[in-house]
């Protein structure tokens, strides 16, 4: 595998970044390295594995896992006023069914000093809000739970698709649990969001982090404390532009990429001429667990698809391209060909998506690599296996 690298124009891992900039690997004079934005701020799971703010546009590299890659999300807002102050009057305990007690001294998933912890006293042993929410509409609540003696933790939706969420296995006593929970709105425009209902009296759990965001995942947390906080989207492009570090005429693009969810949406990484009618990408979505390979030259289009592999896990994915000789591989194996056609021409930039600034990316990425001359079936399989 060193030995193939050493063979490649560029390499883009998660390893070094500057403001608005992803450095490459290889080359390392600049001339491969990618344009970044982010117009705000954003939290990742740093290498200690606690959730910190990265500053307006510095990529971000993700460490959920314990590996680190580079984060790439779409826009998305929190619409909690209040994520971390639990005993805001804006949350409602409806009439002291549980009491909210900010300990001090308890480090939250940041790293810092202080959350709540919330006991069953009376009633239903209810926690939460009424919001106006759009119908029909995806919606994921997220939030960080420790318990602490708590045998029963499940959450309570109202005008949802779902109803009740237990939630007790996945929140253990010595560490914190991020849980994501996902339902889609009925026809009314309020719902009652309940983080909990029928908390046992007496019991009790911390909790941190509060997020109800319009999207059918959850996405990377986003502090508010006075009203809903927008994530603006990354974008990262532009790279390779130096001259000389993309052939047209043969070559391979690679990458190892995870979804950040198994939907329908376009996520598109290209070499292209900075337009969409000449590129080569490599696409995640459109269907379920679906990995597409294209080819759009003057006259030639070739569309390589596959729905055999999970696109949340990482994934190994090269096409390597030349007149008449096209074919797409992932994790070892070679999935697709093609002996017909031209090669993309006046390909000189890599993006992160279709090649015009539209279908951006949203995922987690490992590596981005190009090779300037087609490699051997051999090569692709000791490039591509996981």
């Amino acid at each position: 595998m060193s030995n193939l690298l050493d063979k490649a124009s560029v390499i883009l891992t998660p390893t070094a970044y500057n403001t608005s900039e992803a450095l490459c690997v290889k080359p390392s004079d600049g001339t491969g390295d990618f344009d970044f934005s982010r117009a705000t701020e954003a939290t990742r799971i740093n290498s200690l594995g606690l959730v910190e703010t990265i500053g307006i546009n510095l990529p971000r590299i993700n460490y959920e896992g314990g590996c680190g890659s580079w984060l790439f999300e779409p826009q998305s807002t929190n619409l909690f006023d209040y994520s971390e102050d639990l005993g805001n009057s804006y949350w409602s305990d409806f009439g002291t069914e549980v009491s909210r007690n900010l300990n001090a001294s308890q480090i939250n998933p940041s790293g810092t000093a202080g959350s709540y912890e919330l006991e069953g006293v009376g009633g239903l042993r209810r926690f939460g809000i009424f919001l106006t929410v759009t119908p029909s509409t995806d919606y994921t609540l997220s939030f960080y739970a420790k318990n602490i003696d708590a045998t029963l933790l499940k959450a309570l939706f109202t005008n949802s698709s779902i109803t009740t969420y237990t939630y007790t296995s996945e929140v253990n006593t010595t560490d914190w649990s991020r849980v994501e929970i996902n339902f889609t709105t009925l026809t009314g425009t309020s719902t009652s969001v309940q983080i909990l209902r029928d908390l046992p009296i007496g019991e009790s759990a911390f909790f941190w982090g509060l997020m109800l965001e319009e999207q059918s995942y959850a996405t990377s947390y986003i502090p508010s404390n006075g009203g809903q906080v927008t994530r603006n989207k990354d974008l990262c492009n532009n790279g390779a532009t130096g001259t000389g570090l993309i052939n047209s005429t043969e070559g391979v693009l690679y990458a190892e990429i995870a979804a950040l969810a198994n939907d329908a949406t376009n996520r598109v990484i290209s070499i292209s001429d900075g337009t969409a009618s000449q590129r080569i990408s490599i696409v995640l979505g459109t269907s379920s667990n679906q990995i597409r390979g294209q080819v759009l030259s003057s006259g030639t289009s070739f569309d390589f698809s596959t729905t055999s592999y999970n696109t949340l896990n990482n994934n190994k994915i090269a096409i390597s391209y030349k007149l008449n000789d096209f074919s797409m591989w992932i994790n070892g194996t070679k999935v697709s060909t093609d002996t017909s056609g031209n090669t993309p021409v006046g390909m000189n930039t890599i993006s992160f998506n279709e090649g015009a600034a539209t279908l951006d990316y949203f995922g987690k990425t490992k590596c981005i690599a190009v090779w300037k001359e087609a490699l051997t079936d051999a090569e692709l399989t000791s490039l591509t296996t996981i």
